[in-house]
């Protein structure tokens, strides 16, 4: 496969797992986060399908199109290891319905090393009964696996619900 190919079939697999954590998390009371904000893309879409919460996004800089940057006072800028710990002093635990998490650098071991350093903060700010949606695993003992949505192959993208 072509790494055009791959590409698009991520693109589709993400939003096929937005659209499904969207919905299920529509009846859980919280914000919406957004760890990896990249160039917008993706934050542009969560405004469209979470239309009416807050969303918060955090990344190390913003390099995103100037359309797609959210207000200042719903940005966390800088290492994610202490910018998750600033949102849990902010928003308190439980905060969120819904995480997107998008770690993937092309270091397979450290994009997987990374989210296992922030699993217990990322769930921490999970409300009971949201959802994460994930391009890495991200495991926690009070996170349960959900399936995925068809057509998304397994090990592509990761979904999980907070138990509670």
């Amino acid at each position: 496969m072509s790494r055009l190919d791959s590409f698009i079939r991520r693109l589709e697999a993400q939003r096929s797992c937005l659209a499904d954590a969207a919905r299920r998390s529509r009846e859980t009371r919280g914000v919406v986060l957004e760890l990896g904000l990249g160039n917008g893309r993706t934050f542009d879409h969560l405004r469209e399908i979470c239309a009416g919460r807050d969303i918060y996004v955090f990344d190390r800089q913003v390099a995103a199109h100037p359309d797609c940057i959210p207000a200042p006072d719903r940005m966390f800028l800088g290492d994610f290891t202490q910018t998750l710990k600033d949102a849990r002093a902010k928003l308190g635990d439980n905060a969120a319905a819904m995480i997107h998490v998008d770690l993937g650098s092309g270091d397979a071991a450290a994009s997987l090393a990374l989210a296992a350093r922030l699993a217990p903060d990322i769930a921490a700010l999970m409300a009971p009964r949201a959802v994460l949606v994930s391009d890495q695993p991200v495991e926690a003992p009070d996170l349960a696996a959900l399936p995925l949505p068809e057509g998304v192959r397994p090990g592509r993208y990761f979904m999980a619900e907070k138990r509670g």
